[in-house]
């Protein structure tokens, strides 16, 4: 007996020392990742399993860039390696390696989204294909959101669908900014797409946040197994009715969910920054001088008039360059990439960041304050770098389909609210929450106030909402 111990023992022994023999050689190859020509970025790989994704997705208190980047961007580099969720990739907040990225698409580079939005969105969505599929599908969908479009019939669309939202939000006490602008081009779209109307349009809009909303929580939130299992299950439920609900066409354009909905929130963060900068709105009564200028005061909003809006365009620029709604663009290498004096091994990720190029001093003078005269600048010099690092739609031949119609419809906005409006903004809101027991369900009313506090993870962001009350000016 005491032999057959001792035996189990040895091996007990000699299981407890491959384990960990395995688990040192597995710590080491997660912080130490091969790279068989040349020597990787510098930087860290984090704790095991989920890498920095903690640090990197903290709010920050302030507008400027967070101390994630600072700190990296301090001690590495503006290109240094990292892992997310177990991804390992490499962070460029370097301008010059940014273009690089962008020109070479398709050559060293190619677009890359995770493995949950390809299983979501579909093997074969426009996001998966390059080359020349890319092309066609790309030059196929433009016609619908393309400057020809936009110029001949949404200008009109558009227009009319403010015309009839705006008063709608102004017989209420007070609209949330973000979730009124989403609804109002949900509606549009579905309706220009399948041609469906608006209790349609509300309920697949539903069902379509639902889809997003669990799309985007996987990459933002690390949740225990169960919870992760439960929202994929919630993700997959909305998918399954959305599909349920739309055509062919509409399926393969709503793979890009960011397109439309990140329209609603940049328009949420500029309204905040107008409020903040009243000698910025005053500015803006040049669309009261296209009202002045029009032969009949009652025509429509025309494209001559949307071109001539040269400060509204630098207020636009100014709001984007800010809020950064898109927090990163993801590429995949195609093939060894040499990058100051390192290497990125093919099949590593790599992550632009537009914010910390926006907010960089050395680009943009004075980051952190909105400054729409800095792109009137006649500095030809500071004019181009400007320019050349203003990313807000990607870049290259991957530049956002959406981007155009963004324009327009925030211009088309503003121009709705400033002739035709005044707002202020919401200190106290009255909250409708719906209580339940084992008895019944009460409907119980209450006060909350808005802070208003803006936070930043990499994009902009108001956690408790923009509330505003819009009232119509007196003619």
């Amino acid at each position: 007996m005491g032999s057959d111990q001792l035996g189990l023992q040895y091996v007990a022994l000699c299981c407890a020392t491959l384990m960990i023999g395995w688990l040192l050689h597995w710590v080491y190859r997660w912080v130490n990742p091969p790279c068989i020509v040349g020597k990787l970025p510098p930087g860290s790989m984090g704790f095991p399993v989920v890498g920095e994704t903690f640090q990197l997705f903290k709010a920050s208190p302030s507008i400027d860039i967070p101390s994630y980047y600072r700190d990296r961007l301090k001690r590495y580099g503006p290109v240094f390696k990292t892992n997310l969720v177990g991804q390992p990739l490499v962070f460029s907040l370097d301008p010059e390696f940014n273009r690089l990225i962008f020109q070479q698409e398709g050559k060293l580079f190619r677009s890359w989204y995770p493995e949950t939005a390809n299983n979501i969105f579909g093997k074969k969505s426009i996001t998966t294909y390059s080359g020349t599929v890319h092309k066609f599908i790309r030059s196929f969908s433009s016609k619908l959101f393309g400057a020809e479009s936009l110029r001949e019939v949404l200008i009109g669309e558009l227009e009319n669908a403010m015309r009839q939202g705006f008063p709608s939000w102004a017989a209420r006490p007070s609209i949330e900014v973000k979730d009124s602008v989403a609804d109002m081009i949900f509606d549009l779209v579905a309706k220009k797409m399948i041609s469906i109307e608006l209790v349609e349009s509300r309920e697949l809009k539903k069902n379509f946040e639902d889809f997003v909303s669990q799309y985007t929580s996987l990459g933002h939130h690390l949740q225990v197994h169960e919870e992760f299992v439960l929202t994929m299950d919630s993700c997959m439920k909305g998918t399954k009715k959305v599909h349920e609900k739309l055509t062919g066409l509409l399926q393969d354009r709503l793979r890009t969910p960011g397109n439309f909905a990140t329209i609603s929130a940049t328009l949420t963060i500029g309204l905040k920054l107008l409020t903040d900068n009243p000698k910025v709105v005053e500015t803006l009564k040049e669309h009261e001088e296209i009202l002045k200028q029009r032969g009949n005061k009652n025509s429509g909003f025309t494209w001559d008039e949307y071109r001539s809006l040269a400060f509204t365009t630098q207020v636009m620029n100014e709001i984007n360059r800010m809020s950064n709604i898109a927090p990163g663009i993801f590429r995949k290498t195609l093939k060894d990439v040499q990058v100051n004096g390192c290497t990125i091994p093919a099949g590593w990720l790599v992550m632009i960041s537009p914010m910390a190029v926006h907010l960089n001093p050395t680009l943009f003078e004075d980051p952190l304050r909105f400054n729409p005269w800095r792109w009137m600048t006649h500095d030809e010099t500071k004019r181009s770098m400007q320019q050349r690092n203003f990313m807000p739609f990607g870049g290259g031949i991957r530049l956002c389909l959406g981007a155009e119609f963004s324009k327009l419809f925030i211009s088309l906005f503003l121009h709705v609210l400033v002739t035709k409006y005044r707002y202020s903004i919401c200190v106290l809101i009255w909250l409708f929450e719906q209580i339940s027991d084992s008895c019944a369900i009460l409907m119980v009313c209450r006060w909350i106030e808005i802070k208003g506090e803006v936070l930043r993870v990499a994009e902009m962001i108001i956690p408790q909402g923009y509330h505003i009350q819009i009232v119509p000016t007196t003619e």
